[in-house]
């Protein structure tokens, strides 16, 4: 706790520092406060981002900003006398209007603004941020995705390593938020049924408008994620008439990859109809090694992929009157990926060993959402959401496994068939109380449903140590979750906010395994976890100046386990580890505290924070030895429940632009976390006699303190082109079987935009300059060995993006939730 203490210390200096800077300005009480809301004239909706500017008599410019998601604005500090209100928006007439701020009518508020169409502006086009920011709201971290972060990969996969405090593992494709892989990962505030890793790759990031890093939820959101959620938001074009957008690009090191994006609507009266498109095409190469450091043999792996996926989105938004919209849409997403994986063995002298491994594997999700809004006083925001969305998802896979100077076990086949759904209803409603207080509340109904099927034409052993056919095996999983939230917020003084919540969740879960064996035998694996439990969460902001704002938030959360890991058929086998889930793990709670302060600078911006989380039945991975074959020294990869763990850290990200033609965001985070876990060991010097009366059982605890540090350089050579530089450095970890090595990283880019109003825009990205990205470990249980895994990290990316059509902004706007199941997965130790 030392480390916590001292960082505490440091930030606590910090803040009092700034607040000290800043004293209250006693002219404040001169200066006035102008709000209002401002609307579409035809459809009677608020419009975001609009410009409002504050003028003097004489047309200079005193200050401003822009409309929230709802349309309201509210400008603060203005000098009192005669000013104009000029609201600005492409493709609307200006609107203009004189006030006067003196004693008595210092708060001044216009109401709602109906914006009109400018006709003779149809052609105009979306405007897309040239420059990334981060944003530190009350209960997230709002990353806006500009033109400059794009060039970092042309896949949501590759851009998340540029993101503070998030890590790709880019050898299984696993995301973590903190150091932890247990995060929520949504799509415009939805969870998909497709697994994690191959979603992000589907994803083009040219098609993402925004992340949001949500690391302490409130009570309306789904309560799953022990370390948070991370919410991608696509974009969405709605704009007026038929608009789009179309990306296409090439990535290459070993293999070319090819991908290709392109988004449409077409907007005309109370319809507004949008698809998009996406795919991803190409190959991939992986490799590595293993040395076994207790019997001098040594594992050299070779995978393989090659891969297509497609994505698609069709949808329909249908605004009946003033007070009613409904909105449609379904998500297609099919892949289909050939696979090889080869591990050669080498032991001390002539005979070595290898393992041949191949698969093909083809899915399909889809997704069908219909949304109702009803809005029952729009001056009041009083609203009802009522949602209804159902995803399904299929896989196949065949995976055949060759086998060069093995006496066991022969050449097989193995055959997984995967189907589950999963649905969820849900009402909200929100209700404004008064001027400073709202009050949200919701219920919500979901299900999940899986069904895996496995054969194999392979052997195995029983408990005896005898060989007989793998048996069949049919496992079923379920989880129904009902649930209740409320939450209340309210404004004190125009200072002070806060917001206490709750959700209330009753769970039914059950699941059994069957196995049929060749003797006409069946074995079942029943298992079954119902309970009930209360959520609650409190968020505190205090703005002490312009410049200061500081936040609270304490909240409870839950990691369920995922299918894989779960799921006790065999994920993966190479000959000396395999990896199974554990049918029997049960949820992880975690307590989580964070508290953060932001500080706006005259270039830019800095928010600092400090969390701590204690976490209830601790979910980790870990590796035991194979008890059917001890002598060969196979090892078994799965999950358990382990006893109470802490972790803490501070994290520090900032947006400056030390001139006009340079701009950098920047982020570091240190962590420290408590991890408990089992290990095992063999007791004897002959590994070949060995049984299980030699193997010893150990409670392990590593205190792990982990940093890493993201810097991202645009630089602005002209209106048409910019260069970027990137470069972040991720610490050594260590675990409780193994310790990763330090990971260093230097990307550098270009984006040259061309065409009437840029329109057009052509970019050049060159990842991993001295390819230093690879994953080196040390291993000390249960057998000790040092290795590295390789992926194609060093590569160069060409891509042309082209913009077509235009209009105004108008958009549902719909909420944004999670959803209960995460696609977890075996990676390599």
């Amino acid at each position: 706790m030392k480390h916590l203490f001292s960082l505490s210390i440091i930030l606590f200096a910090f803040f009092s520092l700034s607040v000290h800077a800043n004293p209250t300005d006693p002219n404040d009480a001169k200066r006035g406060i102008i709000s209002g809301k401002v609307l579409d004239a035809k459809l009677k909706q608020p419009l975001p981002y609009v410009n409002v500017i504050i003028k003097d008599t004489k047309g200079t410019t005193l200050t401003g900003g822009i409309t929230l998601d709802d349309g309201s604005f509210k400008i603060e500090k203005i000098e009192e006398g005669n000013v104009t209100v000029s609201i600005q928006y492409i493709g609307y007439k200006t609107y203009n209007k004189n006030v006067t701020l003196k004693r008595g009518n210092y708060k001044v508020d216009i109401g709602n603004v109906y914006l009109e169409e400018e006709l003779e502006d149809l052609e105009a086009v979306t405007v897309v941020a040239e420059v990334s920011t981060i944003q530190q709201k009350v209960d997230r971290k709002v990353i806006t995705v500009g033109k400059d972060l794009t060039t970092a990969g042309p896949t949501a996969s590759d851009i998340m390593n540029n993101l503070p405090s998030v890590n790709v593992d880019q050898q299984t494709g696993n995301i973590s938020l903190r150091g932890n892989e247990n995060v929520r990962v949504m799509v415009d505030g939805k969870l998909s049924n497709v697994p994690v890793a191959q979603l992000l790759r589907q994803i083009p990031s040219t098609s993402i408008k925004s992340i949001e890093l949500i690391t302490n939820p409130s009570a309306k959101y789904n309560p799953e994620g022990m370390s948070g959620i991370i919410n991608i938001k696509l974009h969405k074009n709605t704009q007026i008439g038929f608009n789009g957008n179309l990306n296409v690009g090439v990535t290459k090191e070993i293999f070319a990859k090819f991908n290709s994006s392109i988004d449409m609507n077409y907007r005309n009266g109370k319809f507004n109809f949008y698809g998009n498109y996406g795919n991803n095409i190409g190959k991939y190469d992986n490799f590595g090694n293993i040395n076994r450091l207790d019997d001098d043999s040594r594992q050299d792996f070779k995978f393989g992929n090659d891969n297509e996926s497609h994505l698609y989105k069709f949808g329909v938004d249908f605004y009946m009157n003033d007070k009613n919209t409904i909105s449609i849409f379904t998500n297609q997403n099919t892949f289909n990926g050939n696979g090889f994986g080869d591990t050669f063995i080498t032991f001390p002298g002539p005979i070595n060993q290898a393992q041949l491994f191949s698969n093909i594997t083809d899915n399909i999700s889809s997704q069908y959402n219909l949304a109702y809004k009803h809005v029952f006083n729009e001056e009041e925001n009083e609203t009802l959401d009522i949602e209804i969305d159902h995803n399904n998802f299929e896989n196949d896979e065949i995976a055949n496994f060759n086998f060069r100077n093995f006496s066991f076990p022969p050449n097989y086949v193995d055959m997984v068939d995967t189907k589950r759904d999963q649905t969820f209803i849900n009402v909200d409603y929100v209700k404004p109380l008064n001027e400073t207080s709202k009050l949200e509340a919701g219920l919500e109904a979901r299900f999940f449903n899986s069904d895996v099927d496995y054969s194999s034409t392979g052997q195995t052993f029983d408990d005896q140590g005898n060989i007989i056919q793998t048996p069949s095996t049919d496992f079923e999983y379920n989880r129904d979750i009902f649930s209740a939230y409320f939450t209340y917020g309210k404004t004190i003084n125009e200072k002070w906010n806060y917001q206490i919540g709750a959700r209330f969740e009753q769970v039914l879960e059950d699941a059994d395994a069957l196995q049929f064996f060749a003797d006409n035998t069946i074995a079942s694996i029943p298992f079954e976890n119902d309970y009930f439990q209360v959520y609650p969460s409190i968020f505190a902001s205090y703005k002490a100046s312009d410049k200061n704002t500081y936040q609270f938030s304490a909240s409870r959360r839950v990691d369920r386990p995922g299918l894989q890991q779960v799921n006790p058929i065999r994920e993966w086998a190479t000959p000396r580890v395999s990896s199974f889930g554990n049918p029997e793990l049960l949820p992880q709670f975690t307590n989580s505290i964070e508290l953060n302060y932001t500080r706006k600078l005259k270039k830019g911006s800095v928010t600092g924070g400090i969390f701590f989380r204690l976490i209830e039945d601790n979910i980790n991975r870990f590796v035991r030895i194979d008890r059917n074959n001890i002598p060969a020294g196979n090892a078994i990869l799965t999950f358990g429940n382990f006893d109470n763990t802490t972790a803490y850290g501070v994290e520090l990200s900032s947006n400056y632009r030390p001139t006009k033609w340079w701009s950098l965001n920047g982020s570091f985070d240190l962590y420290s976390q408590e991890q408990r876990g089992i290990t095992e060991i063999i007791d004897t010097d002959d590994l070949t006699n060995a049984t299980e009366a030699d193997i010893i059982t150990q409670n392990t605890k590593v205190d792990n303190v982990v940093w890493n540090l993201r810097l991202f350089n645009n630089f602005k050579a002209s209106k048409k082109l910019s260069f970027s530089l990137f470069t972040m450095y991720r610490g050594k970890e260590k675990g409780i079987q193994f310790t990763r090595e330090p990971m260093f990283m230097l990307n550098t880019g270009m984006r040259y935009s061309f065409l009437e109003q840029q329109r057009a825009t052509l970019s050049f990205n060159y990842s991993d300059i001295f390819n230093t990205m690879n994953f080196e470990f040390k291993a000390r249980t249960p057998y000790p060995g040092i290795g590295q895994f390789n992926w194609e990290s060093n590569t160069w990316n060409i891509a042309f993006s082209y913009r077509f059509g235009g209009g105004k902004y108008r958009a549902l706007r719909r909420k944004q939730r999670d959803n209960n199941t995460k696609q977890g997965s075996g990676g390599f130790l």
